[in-house]
């Protein structure tokens, strides 16, 4: 949840609730950021164009209810301002300042602004530059590719083909922790105890999938 907060991309449920109906309605109208309306659209222009009437009238289909059931998720909804005013800007700038005296203003501009703008590009890489450049060796019917640079930048979320292919796979990916952090991560808060029903897909599952629906490349 503080690491959402750093992110400031909306709050857990909003951005859980739009990421189920970019799965669920993928590359159709009814996809926040469909990529067939182009590379700039489903990289930052969705968010600079009032939502296609598809995404509310289908959205409002997919049943988010199980998420609210988290008192952390919560939580957060309720109090979303505050902590991302703490977390994503108060704290990135003044922990400079009082670690080593750095300039109110310059921590603001480079931890704040400058750090929020890079990341917030390194996301948009995974609706974008993940769905246009790589090989698709799990479904060749689908946009969404293996891209390498984007996995290596955004911690592990450019095995995009796997990611629509199997989307239930906790881990996006069959390669476990190689230039996957965000499954390193999950593993290490699998192992406290802060997420459990982990799921993923049999060796078996992948290959005959590879085998029927894949484009005969290989992911490395």
């Amino acid at each position: 949840m503080i690491f959402n907060c750093i992110a400031c991309q909306n709050d857990i449920y909003e951005w859980s609730r739009d990421h189920r109906v970019h799965h669920k309605f993928t590359e159709t109208d009814a996809d926040p950021h469909n990529i067939k309306r182009g590379f700039f659209f489903a990289h930052m222009g969705w968010l600079l164009h009032k939502k296609h009437p598809d995404v509310r009238e289908k959205g409002r289909t997919v049943d988010c209810s199980d998420i609210l059931q988290d008192p952390v998720v919560r939580f957060q909804k309720r109090f979303y301002i505050p902590l991302v005013f703490l977390f994503s800007f108060y704290l990135p700038t003044m922990i400079p300042v009082w670690l080593w005296g750095e300039r109110a203003w310059f921590a603001l501009l480079t931890s704040g602004i400058l750090r929020y703008t890079i990341t917030l590009h390194i996301t948009w890489l995974v609706n974008s530059a993940a769905h246009y450049w790589g090989n698709r060796p799990y479904n060749c019917f689908i946009y969404a590719r293996e891209n390498k640079r984007v996995a290596w930048w955004a911690l592990g979320e450019g095995f995009h083909n796997y990611h629509h292919t199997f989307p239930y796979d906790y881990s996006t990916s069959e390669f476990g922790w190689k230039l996957n952090i965000t499954t390193m991560f999950l593993d290490l808060m699998a192992t406290l105890g802060q997420a459990y029903d982990l799921k993923s897909v049999p060796a078996d599952v992948i290959e005959k999938t590879r085998q029927k629906t894949g484009d005969g490349s290989l992911t490395f």
